[in-house]
């Protein structure tokens, strides 16, 4: 079931609310919104993406094109974002680190002025292991696919 705040509306988190769950800091943090948050389920991430986006400077300058792997990681950033709203006490000592990407599949080139919707579900976890599918959308538009995985780790045992 999607949270709901008291109006009875999805939750959506936004900037310093991912900060809280998440690392991941400028000019890497790739997720501007988080909602759709089905516990222990899904979630939707959203990026826009604008002319301003670094990677644009070198990929590519006379047509600028979001990297692939970058639309993964906004995926994997949106997935810790929901494991670790999940358990926010266990999130507070541990990081989700990305472990593994199968099956990724990129349909159309994402470009600036473009809203990135990622949705994300979560199919199996197992001890803190968890693989989760996502897919990309801009305007309805499936634009990328992949099933990634990832890992909780203890942030002290991981320096």
């Amino acid at each position: 079931m999607i949270l709901k705040n008291d109006d009875g509306n999805p939750i959506e988190l936004g900037h310093n609310e991912i900060i809280d769950l998440i690392p991941h800091r400028h000019p890497f943090l790739l997720i501007d919104k988080i909602t759709d948050i089905d516990l222990g389920k899904s979630v939707t991430g959203i990026k826009s993406v604008t002319y301003n986006e670094p990677f644009f400077l070198g990929h590519f300058p006379s047509y600028p094109v979001m990297p692939g792997v970058l639309i993964l990681e906004s995926m994997a950033q949106t997935a810790a974002s929901l494991v670790s709203y999940g358990d926010k006490e266990l999130s507070k000592n541990n990081l989700v680190f990305f472990t593994g990407i199968e099956k990724a599949k990129f349909r159309k080139p994402v470009i600036p002025g473009c809203v990135l919707y990622l949705k994300v579900n979560i199919l199996t976890n197992k001890r803190h292991l968890y693989k989760f599918n996502g897919e990309a959308f801009v305007k309805n538009i499936l634009v990328a696919t992949s099933d990634f995985s990832a890992m909780l780790v203890d942030q002290d045992k991981a320096k």
